[in-house]
């Protein structure tokens, strides 16, 4: 598979690229024509670039093909829906078929009484409306003054203005500050690197009860919600031990606080349920959603909110002042109706929770004995390894963060897509993933692991 002819030669392309396109999470004084990679095509689980290469996408894109790439079915509803009516807002007493089709949708596989669906077109702009719902229910509650959201560092919540502040990165802080106020984090429940001496449960119940003591410190009627995501998924593909989301949901419950569960990469069926918050029996109060929510075929998130406290908040709050353009795209609608009626036409979360999630596991189990691997841990088609110099000692290299990066590169030149989050080695590939494809996962992770090993030890 090579260049659409429609496209000019790759060169041509890159050298275009280079001059004028700015990318994301990139440093663009440091890009060069050797360093792109110009993808051109995408079918099942790979991907090809343009001199041909195939390349697992151990990644689903960034965490969201969840049904893999070249599904001809969203694309011709998309286009179907387009010809049809290609665009009108959501604003102003309208709608249409697809936006509410898909609201229902949604409301039927969320947990608990999440039954108010309010649409956007990223995970970003999610947990932006997030904080807008929050705090705007607090004050129909006659209790303005909870406005504060403690949140996790390092967290990802999104690069808008108000995911960036509620995430937890420092990196991300360092830049375009001051951010919005009343945003506070607590530790994480990252055991590996935080963890010590401690007993994995010990350590997750410590971290969790940080929760309650932050609010202690603040003061619980200034408390409007705890928000974070089941699994942290770029913060490292940090799993929380068991003893962690129960105590967290005792706190919520106890003080009366919002329980939030960003769900934008672990929903739709990363963790072999519809959502993240099912697995862990969470039972948020809200959930942002995006991603695997159209496997990304066309941009479009949402945040389910609690059927009763969306009525406490409409009976006094009035005209929630808040919305997109594009919240509810037909288009974007339709791609995600169609992309959520595959997940459950093929039972693609039984397969991923019974199936293919274990096997994934148990393959990836035989990397532990690696010299270079610290730990290997998985939920669901969530992965993580982490890389050490020595073992057993959770140790990191200095100069944390290079050696992940060398191994991202070294994959990606043995056909498979890895993430590199400092120096662990992140994965989580489409849920359509076939045994044989995990085999090939598995056997091209070991060989960029011992080729890692051999350029740092």
């Amino acid at each position: 598979m090579g260049d659409k002819p429609n496209f000019p030669d790759a060169e041509t392309i890159k050298k275009t690229d280079l001059a004028h396109h700015w990318h994301p999470f990139m440093d663009t004084a440091d890009l060069g024509m050797d360093d792109l990679r110009l993808i051109t095509s995408a079918k099942g689980s790979h991907i090809w670039d343009s001199n041909g290469n195939k390349v697992l996408d151990g990644m689903a894109g960034l965490w969201c093909v969840n049904v893999g790439y070249g599904r001809d079915e969203i694309s011709d509803a998309a286009a179907a829906q387009m010809k049809e009516l290609p665009y009108y807002n959501t604003f102003f007493k309208s709608t249409h078929a697809p936006v509410a089709a898909l609201a229902e949708k949604i409301a039927s596989i969320t947990p608990g009484d999440l039954n108010r669906i309010f649409f956007n077109t990223s995970g970003s702009d999610s947990n932006d409306t997030v904080l807008r719902i929050a705090r705007t229910y607090w004050a129909a509650k006659g209790k303005p003054e909870k406005t504060v959201m403690i949140t996790r560092k390092n967290a990802y919540h999104g690069s808008t203005f108000a995911g960036v502040a509620l995430g937890g990165m420092s990196a991300m802080h360092d830049q375009g500050g001051p951010h919005i106020p009343d945003i506070v984090q607590i530790d994480q429940p990252y055991w590996f690197d935080e963890g010590g001496d401690m007993d994995p449960e010990e350590f997750g119940l410590m971290r969790a009860r940080a929760l309650e003591e932050e609010i202690d410190r603040l003061g619980e009627d200034r408390v409007a919600a705890f928000m974070a995501e089941p699994i942290q998924g770029a913060g490292g593909v940090i799993i929380p031990s068991e003893s962690y989301w129960p105590e967290i949901k005792r706190i919520c419950k106890e003080r009366d606080i919002l329980l939030i569960a960003d769900e934008v990469i672990c929903g739709f069926g990363r963790t072999g349920e519809w959502f993240g918050s099912i697995h862990y029996d969470i039972e948020p109060d809200m959930i942002s959603m995006a991603k695997g929510l159209s496997s990304a075929y066309l941009p479009i998130g949402a945040v389910a909110f609690s059927e009763a406290r969306a009525q406490e908040m409409f009976a006094t709050a009035g005209e929630f002042v808040h919305g997109y353009t594009y919240s509810g795209h037909p288009a974007c609608c339709a791609a995600a109706l169609k992309n959520i009626e595959i997940i459950e036409r093929e039972d693609l979360i039984t397969r991923t929770r019974e199936h293919t999630a274990p096997l994934f596991a148990e393959k990836l189990a035989t990397l532990a004995d690696h010299p270079i691997v610290g730990e290997v841990r998985t939920r669901g088609l969530l992965a993580a390894i982490e890389l050490v110099p020595e073992k057993p000692s959770r140790k990191r290299f200095d100069n944390y963060g290079e050696v992940g990066a060398l191994c991202r590169d070294i994959s990606f030149k043995n056909g498979l897509v890895m993430r590199a989050v400092r120096d662990s080695m992140v994965m989580s590939p489409p849920l359509i993933i076939t045994d044989d494809e995990l085999e090939e996962l598995v056997t091209k992770v070991r060989k960029t692991l011992d080729e890692t090993w051999e350029q740092v030890s």
